[in-house]
Order: C-alpha cells, then sequence, then structure tokens
C-alpha cells in the first residue's frame, strides 16, 4: 500500500515596510499565500498596523517543529542581528515577493 501522507513545506519569513524600520516575523505553510494576505491587509494586527508587506528573507523547513522553533529563535533575537541576517541575503532589503503578482 502506498502511503499517501500528505507533505508540507513550512517557512519562516520576515517582511518589512517600505523604510526598513519594523519587522515582522512569521512562519507559514504557503508563503505565497501569506505574503498575499499581507500585502492586501487582509487580516486586522501588527503587519496590517505597520503597513508589513515587503518580503525580504525567508527560510524553508519540512518540518513544522523546527520551523516553529526557528521562529521563536529569531523572535528573541536583537532587532540589529536580524537586520544583519536579512543584509547577508538580500543587501538591498529587496521585495522577493514583488513578481509572485500578489
Amino acid at each position: 500500500m502506498i502511503n499517501k501522507t500528505l507533505r508540507y513545506n513550512y517557512y519562516v519569513y520576515i517582511i518589512t515596510n517600505s523604510y526598513c524600520s519594523t519587522l515582522y516575523i512569521g512562519v507559514t505553510n504557503n508563503l505565497e499565500r501569506r505574503i498575499y494576505e499581507h500585502k492586501n491587509k487582509l487580516f486586522d494586527g501588527f503587519s496590517k498596523q505597520y503597513n508589513l508587506n515587503k518580503l525580504v528573507y525567508y527560510e524553508y523547513y519540512p518540518d513544522i517543529n523546527y520551523a516553529i522553533q526557528r521562529e521563536k529563535q529569531l523572535k528573541n533575537w536583537h532587532h540589529d542581528w536580524k537586520i544583519n541576517l536579512v543584509r547577508q541575503n538580500n543587501p538591498n532589503f529587496q521585495d522577493l515577493a514583488k513578481d509572485w503578482g500578489c
């Protein structure tokens, strides 16, 4: 019998505003959908309040537990550490989802 276990992809992501002054860290199993929700302000909350809709960083995890653990770790980092993490991978803080049609 074939194992039809549903496999998910999990992402830890960082979004910011146009000034790159505020960061939000989240976790999702559908990065494109979640960024669409942020960009279109579909839910009330921190990202809507501070106009955070620019994806500047993400990491992939095949296991939700590792993704949640990493999200918690990043949320406990100092702001400067988070900025440096983004800069190492995206020096100009470009919107990584700009071509996704969000």
